[in-house]
């Protein structure tokens, strides 16, 4: 693979498949955790940071197609590759529309799987996960808060509000995925990348040192809230999925 061991999360309800895979990527250097439906999947993404995931279309419960489509649409960049037991060309059309990177109809050679998922990180990488956005856009608004996302700067009633590096990283990895719970571990690989250094208790400062620049009262967070037993979610505004977390 690469110097960095790739990270894959793998989602299918086919439990002899699901054992094979992690035997066979694990063989091949990468770290690799299963789900076998949505739930679980949703957990494991929250938690942790997956460089692809392989995601079955015909999951029990909520199929994959619909997995997807809500995970581009929450803002998730994840790489993913579909895997499907139809062979109808459409359902390759439709995965792709819903927000798919790539498709693969079983059966299939684990080699093939593999040299599509190296494909995917090789990308992933050049690009960049925290490629700076171009200037001129992404402005994000909460509260009486503006978040200049290209200018790394953050303005409260009009009034810009010194953030350090560290705290700018963590409310622009938090403002990024509105309405998503995300597990520290997850948000200190969104915020600094693999291979930080950083701990669960920084993240636990740091959100405390934004609520008091962000919030009203920070002892009752508005935009920056605890979900228990998972981590912070960011909620633009008091409405819509994510209002009722706990502070």
């Amino acid at each position: 693979m690469t110097e960095t061991i790739a990270r894959i999360l793998v989602a299918d309800d086919e439990p002899d498949l699901r054992a094979l895979l992690q035997r066979y990527l694990s063989d091949q250097g990468c770290l690799v955790r299963t789900a076998e439906a949505a739930p679980a999947l949703e957990r494991l993404l929250a938690r942790e940071h997956f460089d692809v995931l392989v995601l079955d279309v015909m999951m029990p419960g909520e199929d994959g197609l619909s997995v997807c489509r809500r995970l581009r649409a929450q803002g998730e960049t994840i790489p993913i590759l579909m895997l499907t037991a139809r062979g109808d060309p459409v359902d390759r059309v439709v995965g792709l529309e819903m927000g798919a990177d790539d498709y693969l109809p079983k059966p299939f050679n684990p080699r093939e799987l593999l040299a599509r998922i190296q494909a995917l990180v090789r990308r992933q990488r050049l690009l960049g996960a925290h490629t700076a956005p171009q200037a001129g856009g992404d402005v994000l608004r909460f509260g009486d808060c503006t978040l200049h996302l290209a200018a790394r700067r953050l303005e409260r009633a009009g009034n810009e509000v010194p953030l350090s590096t560290g705290e700018f990283a963590l409310l622009q990895a938090l403002a990024r995925h509105p309405h998503r719970p995300l597990g520290r571990d997850r948000l200190l690989a969104l915020a600094y990348g693999p291979g930080h250094s950083a701990t669960d208790r920084s993240i636990d400062v740091q959100v405390m040192r934004l609520r008091k620049l962000i919030e009203a009262d920070p002892a009752q967070p508005r935009h920056l809230r605890t979900v228990w037993g998972v981590g912070y979610v960011f909620v633009p505004d008091a409405s819509g999925p994510g209002a009722g977390a706990a502070p």
